[in-house]
């Protein structure tokens, strides 16, 4: 079974507070907005060095390609954003406000994992 991990990036707005960021994140956790199936890990960060620093990312680990496609469809096709979970769609409204751009357009990469 090999994981996928998807790495996302956030760019806050210029008048959002990081700290209103940190909120969204905790909110969510609390609403089981995260609780998908198949998503097995995840992971908020904060850059302290590097071109990211004071940015946030998060890395999402899912149990397996089949999993990811099932949530967000296959690379060459991938689902609109109105078929997304709900509790997703929930996630994106949170960050809506903070981020520079529509939470749908964040800067991401997924990645199979090697091992």
């Amino acid at each position: 079974m090999t994981r996928v991990v998807s790495v996302h990036e956030y760019e806050l707005a210029p008048d959002a507070d990081p700290a209103d960021f940190e909120a969204a994140v905790e909110a969510a956790e609390r609403r089981g907005l995260f609780d998908l199936p198949g998503l097995v890990d995840r992971r908020f960060l904060r850059g302290i060095k590097g071109d990211r620093e004071g940015e946030y990312a998060a890395i999402w680990t899912y149990e397996d390609r089949e999993a990811w496609e099932a949530l967000w469809g296959p690379p060459g096709d991938p689902k609109p954003p109105e078929a997304y979970p709900e509790r997703w769609r929930e996630w994106e409204a949170l960050l809506d406000p903070l981020l520079t751009d529509d939470p749908d357009f964040i800067g991401f990469t997924s990645y199979e994992a090697l091992a």
